[in-house]
């Protein structure tokens, strides 16, 4: 799974990689959450399409855009599956295998 927040590096944007980082951690799943910011986000925020900041990524696909959300919010997002995970190998299934 990647996880990325993406952004400014504006307060909110520093505050959602915080509660990103203590969710994953709680939830004791071994995945880095990545933090980008300045150009290097602001050009990632906007090829995935997003009109808002910060960005909550996950596998490449937008999860929460806009605001900070709630610990309880971001684990909903990743234990729900909300984002499928990427394809592996030669998979053609979709993620159905």
């Amino acid at each position: 799974m990647d996880i990325q927040v993406l952004g400014s590096g504006c307060p909110t944007c520093k505050k959602l990689y915080e509660l990103t980082s203590q969710t994953v951690e709680e939830l004791g799943i071994d995945v880095k959450v990545s933090y980008i910011t300045g150009a290097e986000g602001m050009d990632a925020m906007l090829a995935l399409g997003a009109m808002g900041s910060p960005v909550l990524a996950i596998n490449g696909k937008i999860a929460l855009v806009g605001s900070t959300s709630s610990k309880d919010e971001i684990r909903r997002i990743i234990e729900n599956g909300a984002i499928t995970p990427p394809k592996t190998g030669g998979c053609t299934c979709g993620g159905n295998c």
